[in-house]
């Protein structure tokens, strides 16, 4: 095997790539990154935990073509250290000999007979703006849970229907929901997956700026795999396998007599500031009234913090505690200038929405639900 690449156009690719190495790999083999350069001037790079795969194509010159095992993490750091002159590859014996200007490495190879087939890629169920689909993800992982003994509550659940992708996170004290346009392979399509949020965010980042991701998820039902693909780059990801609660969407109220409108920004810098004096565990309170909110954390004899915040109120006055952290996050997850907190009872769960204008319509197409914490009479 040999062949040239262009050093940045290396770098970008052994990183992708490199993304799936296992930390604690369980053989050997699969802490390697497997190189294939094709006499057509293609040069692929994968890498495998059983779990998920990570492959990219990229250009190159090919002398000689071949398949070749190496230290993933050893060739990723090589790799961003080198001067930003092209890289040859050259196959000597058991070793892989990479030079770029007057840097000469050699690396050992790994049995490539002995690596584990990489898993194919489902058919494409669809595109999304790369952009769109990042900032979905982001809104929605939030509220995963982190929690590894309920694996089910560590996924988003993905609902395609038509044109509409969903997607959904809980960890039984909040729930966020997406709901946006994509262009379906199928105009008729209808699938579910439960995908693992740590990886759907990870693989959102990478791609999101790549253009069009394609999202390529199996009709049949007793498929265990999901793909993306952008920009030459692919990855599938083994599907977190249970029952999602399904309904668990019946949680949002279908009418909320009561609902505040405030800055979203204004409010997130008061409850940061409010809950600098909150211990752990504890809530910061919030008092809704006509023409403001107003935010107080601690109590007794211990440090203490009131802010009030301009704010509409429709309905009745209303006070409600919130985990402080939980209220950050959906806030930080809005896209627009305004929040809007609708209420039906103080113990009962608040849903956040957003709003461009203060007194505009709700955007409907992200909503926060958040359990309070019970106050004191």
């Amino acid at each position: 095997m040999e062949f040239r690449v262009e050093r940045d156009v290396l770098a970008d690719a052994v990183i992708w790539a490199a993304r799936a190495l296992p930390s604690r790999p369980p053989v050997p083999v699969l802490a390697g990154l497997l190189l294939e350069a094709d006499a057509s001037g293609v040069l692929r790079l994968a890498s495998f935990d059983y779990e998920v795969s990570a492959r990219v194509e990229v250009a190159a010159e090919v002398s000689v073509p071949g398949t070749a095992l190496v230290s993933g993490r050893l060739l990723a750091d090589i790799s961003r250290s080198l001067p930003a002159k092209p890289v040859d590859f050259a196959a000597e014996g058991s070793r892989i000999a990479v030079t770029c200007g007057a840097s000469r490495f050699t690396l050992l190879t790994m049995p490539v007979d002995e690596y584990p087939t990489l898993p194919v890629m489902p058919q494409s169920s669809g595109t999304i703006p790369g952009d769109l689909f990042t900032q979905a993800v982001k809104q929605v992982t939030i509220a995963a849970s982190r929690d590894e003994t309920l694996p089910i509550l560590t996924g988003v659940r993905m609902e395609i229907e038509g044109e509409t992708l969903s997607l959904l996170a809980t960890d039984r004290y909040r729930l966020a929901m997406r709901t946006l346009p994509w262009r379906p392979s199928d105009p008729h399509a209808s699938s579910i997956a439960l995908v693992r949020a740590r990886t759907l965010l990870e693989v959102s980042k990478a791609l999101g700026a790549a253009g069009d991701v394609t999202v390529a998820l199996a009709s049949d039902e007793e498929s265990e795999l999901i793909g993306f693909e952008a920009a030459g780059r692919r990855t599938t990801s083994l599907l977190l396998d249970g029952e999602y609660p399904t309904k668990v969407k019946a949680l949002f109220p279908d009418h909320s007599p009561t609902h505040a409108v405030v800055h979203a920004a204004s409010l997130m810098e008061a409850v940061r500031r409010v809950a600098l004096v909150a211990e752990r565990n504890t809530p910061v309170r919030l008092n809704f009234v006509d023409g403001s909110v107003t935010l107080e954390a601690g109590q007794g004899e211990d440090a203490q913090a009131c802010e009030a915040v301009e704010a509409t109120l429709e309905g009745e006055e209303i006070p409600i505690a919130f985990n402080p952290q939980f209220l950050l996050d959906g806030l930080d997850a809005l896209t627009t200038p305004y929040a809007r907190l609708s209420f039906t009872h103080r113990q009962k769960p608040a849903v956040i929405t957003g709003q461009v204008e203060i007194d505009g319509p709700d955007d409907g197409t992200y909503r926060y639900l958040l359990m309070p914490i019970r106050l004191s009479d």
